[in-house]
């Protein structure tokens, strides 16, 4: 397994489109176990695989206490969503950026797993405002796109600013 290195916003590759895997082979398994290696050490709760610059349908998560709890969703569709919940969010793409987001407060959700099996369950809560984001990655959107023209502008500028100075 490897450490892949998390683009950062404002990355223009961020803002690609991904596409669907049409097979899952060994490949796109060691991609999997490489995104929660990456997940995991970053550390956070959920990677899109266009954070590591790979335009692939696929998100990875976990959001237990215990971090033993790995999931992973090709080419995941939300087919519904229930009520309105703002949460605080952040970003492994956006470090050190956290804002209240609105979103739906469950979602059912179909994708395939590791294996290739097709997969439908509802996420409420924590799991659903995750797989939201995460999924909104898959669709070149970050949840600095949810906040304020005012509030984008100035995250970006700090963006910026970090760049320069590590350069």
């Amino acid at each position: 397994m490897a450490i892949l290195p998390i683009l950062h916003f404002p990355d223009p590759r961020l803002r690609d489109k991904a596409r669907a895997v049409t097979t899952i082979d060994d490949e796109h398994r060691r991609l999997v176990d490489d995104m929660l290696e990456t997940m995991y050490a970053a550390p956070g709760v959920g990677l899109a695989a266009t954070q590591v610059g790979i335009a692939k349908q696929l998100i990875v998560f976990d959001i237990s206490e215990t971090r033993d709890t790995p999931q992973c969703l090709f080419n995941p569709q939300v087919l519904s969503t229930d009520g309105i919940s703002e949460r605080e969010e952040g970003c492994l793409s956006v470090p050190g950026v956290y804002e209240a987001v609105t979103r739906a407060e469950s979602v059912r959700v179909r994708g395939r797993d590791r294996e290739g099996k097709t997969v439908e369950f509802e996420a409420k809560g924590f799991l659903s405002h995750c797989i939201q984001h995460e999924i909104d990655h898959l669709d070149g959107k970050l949840f600095v796109d949810y906040l304020s023209g005012l509030k984008r502008s100035r995250i970006r500028k700090q963006a910026l600013k970090r760049r320069r100075e590590k350069s």
